[in-house]
């Protein structure tokens, strides 16, 4: 079977709705001890107002920290979230190497996460995929409230697919499905992604669902069965997008990794040293978090 990607969210996606600020120093704890599990992708930071989001405002500071070879490991790819132009000048300028960009395919969260509509948000999104190529950088675009969105309810596929359909069109192969509201269930994520696939079964499929109303896991399996090979997740399971009607955590590593261990993949991934960290998130931040191997361990071998 083909490696499944793990693409860890935790120290954007995870912080990104945390009204405590951790300090830079914490986080660069707790990014090393991340990066010292063995998974492939961390997404540090987004590049966005810090006046917006001061959670956000060392962003810089930290991808300059560990683009130094001492401080990341060979295997490990340091990823950010931008939406706009000026983040993109900012992340190419500090070693961001996986660039993250996103259309909702919601007016409503569109306008609120971006102030553009969806067609607008396109339009401009794959332009700035298009300069990352060009640049030698890797970049993966996002449809985001693909599965259903808290202020418009069902969204239609033909739209989720038609966005998928201009990123094709336009050279872009890396592409995730965001579960933005966490309003998925495992048959439609069958389905999208079958016809996501059948427009393109060559592209590379990224899973990143959120687990407001409990389907967070089980919307995985049903991404890894229907052919996904990457999933976005965070550590603790913290997380949720602020301009969603309803902010939930994201699909939680440590348990996604602990089922795909069950399965006999990913074994090369340290769980514990996962653990670790969102114990000691779980200390910081004074409650217990949403996932559950951190507290429970694994199931004895």
């Amino acid at each position: 079977m083909d490696k499944i990607f793990i693409h860890e969210v935790g120290p954007r996606d995870g912080l990104q709705v945390e009204k405590e600020t951790v300090p830079t120093e914490i986080k660069i704890e707790w990014i090393s001890g991340l990066m010292k599990s063995g998974m492939d992708i961390i997404q540090i930071g987004s590049f966005v107002n810090p006046k917006r989001m001061p959670q956000m405002a060392d962003t810089d500071e930290l991808f300059k920290y560990f683009s130094t070879p001492e401080n990341k490991p060979g295997n490990v790819t340091l990823a950010g979230l931008v939406l706009n132009e000026k983040g993109l000048e900012r992340g190419l300028a500090c070693g961001v190497e996986m660039f993250c960009m996103g259309v909702s395919a919601s007016n409503t969260h569109s306008q609120k996460n971006t102030g553009m509509t969806t067609d607008e948000a396109t339009v401009r999104i794959i332009e700035m995929a298009k300069s990352v190529i060009e640049s030698g950088k890797s970049v993966q675009v996002s449809v985001q409230s693909a599965f259903g969105c808290g202020f418009e309810g069902k969204i239609p596929e033909e739209k989720v697919l038609g966005i998928v359909e201009k990123y094709i069109e336009n050279g872009i192969r890396n592409i995730s499905l965001a579960d933005t509201a966490g309003h998925a269930n495992p048959f439609q994520v069958k389905n999208l992604y079958k016809k996501i696939f059948d427009i393109d079964e060559t592209i590379n499929a990224a899973a990143h669902f959120h687990n407001t109303y409990g389907m967070g896991l089980a919307n995985s399996f049903a991404a890894f069965e229907s052919g996904v090979k990457y999933f976005e997740s965070s550590f603790a399971g913290l997380g949720g997008c602020p301009f969603t009607a309803v902010a939930s955590g994201n699909v939680c590593t440590e348990d996604l990794v602990n089922m795909l261990n069950l399965f006999g993949l990913r074994k090369d991934i340290n769980v514990d040293a996962i653990c670790e960290v969102s114990k000691k998130a779980s200390a910081f931040f004074k409650r217990d978090l949403p996932g559950f191997i951190y507290r429970t361990g694994k199931i004895p071998e």
